[in-house]
């Protein structure tokens, strides 16, 4: 070979990211899809054509001006409810699946799930105390701050639970990952038993309101919601995704990271914190959702290996598109009555765990 010739040293990592690009590309292009199909299913019919055309006038804009008036009742409803329902949908499925999937690499378990820390428990709780015993105080909050002020203390809740964990689970300045989990398992029994409390005493009003926070709905989007979870979420989902590569190096065990240049304790707290904050920002508007977080991650590693890089921003995609799909069959299967998202995610979810705890036993030789 000539001394001219040049060796193709970069084309296995040219390779990886054409690959990366390709798969990232065909689930937006799934979940692009799905948008503009379940912006047009409802009791308002929306044909998909017009789905885009109607994108592409948002409203209070002189573009508003050429709208027929028998497309104005659509436009308003594709706006006003659905596209703010969409949006939700999609940063919820997206938060929720890259925290499963940061979780499932830094405590080398398959079985984990955000849920688990007891971030999704402890908002629930703040906001079934505050929907329940709120009283006047509740009521004087919100004269404050308006539809903000359950999301908030809610938000409150989940971040009282992951200050309670991490002061449980830290010695000396080293956070034992076995022991938050154990801790995350017992605060989040407490809660769904004090959640059990509140419901076994609330009456027929606030008992419609915890369903909404037990079960999960997209049902109270709003633009302004949407803002706030875009922000709290966004942010928190980008800190995890630039983790990906120390996630990757983690899986050699924690003492070979930290001969790698890898600050173990470092990862532990940014990727902790970070979920609390993507997971906490979402169920305070959305409630409980489960099993996004454990089925998405699962479905893109099966299907192109255990590489956080990729892995993480599939799950994210993966994950809204699970979403979107169970918020469509909650509110189409028994129109006009809606079924609570989170009710739709568990019966997918629960088979799906099953059957990853029989291939689990059945690798181990049980």
């Amino acid at each position: 070979m000539s001394l001219a010739t040049p060796m193709p040293l970069a084309q296995p990592k040219v390779r990886s990211l054409q690959l990366r690009g390709r798969i990232l590309l065909g689930l937006s292009l799934v979940l692009l899809i799905i948008v503009v199909l379940a912006a047009g299913i409802g009791a308002v019919a929306i044909a998909p054509l017009d789905v885009l055309k109607l994108l592409l006038s948002p409203p209070h804009t002189d573009a508003w001006l050429a709208i027929p008036q028998e497309q104005m009742q659509q436009a308003m409803v594709l706006w006003n409810i659905r596209l703010p329902r969409l949006a939700l949908g999609v940063l919820a499925g997206m938060a929720l699946a890259v925290s499963g999937a940061t979780m499932q690499a830094l405590l080398r378990n398959p079985l984990a799930e955000p849920s688990l820390v007891g971030v999704s428990g402890g908002a629930a709780l703040f906001a079934a105390y505050a929907i329940v015993l709120g009283g006047s105080w509740m009521t004087a909050l919100q004269g404050y701050i308006g539809e903000f002020a359950l999301p908030i203390f809610a938000f409150a809740g989940s971040l009282a639970a992951t200050i309670l964990i991490f002061s449980i689970s830290t010695r000396q300045g080293r956070t034992s990952i076995a022991l938050m989990l154990l801790t995350g398992i017992a605060i989040s029994s407490l809660c769904g038993a004090l959640i059990g409390l509140m419901t076994f005493i609330a009456n027929d009003l606030q008992m419609r309101s915890l369903n909404f926070w037990s079960l999960g709905s997209l049902g109270a989007a709003t633009w302004p919601m949407v803002a706030m979870v875009a922000c709290l979420s966004g942010g928190a989902a980008l800190v995890l995704l630039k983790q990906a590569s120390a996630l990757n190096t983690l899986a050699l065990g924690e003492v070979q990271a930290s001969l790698l240049g890898v600050s173990v304790r470092r990862l532990n707290q940014v990727t902790i914190t970070a979920i609390a904050l993507a997971v906490g920002s979402v169920v305070s508007v959305t409630g409980i959702i489960g099993f996004i977080g454990l089925v998405a991650p699962h479905l893109v590693r099966l299907a192109i290996g255990p590489d956080q890089r990729i892995v993480m921003p599939a799950s994210a995609l993966v994950g809204a598109i699970l979403v979107l799909l169970s918020d469509l069959l909650s509110r189409t299967i028994a129109a006009p009555t809606e079924i609570p998202v989170g009710i739709i995610t568990a019966l997918l979810g629960v088979p799906f765990f099953l059957l990853l705890l029989f291939h689990m036993r059945r690798k181990i030789g049980l």
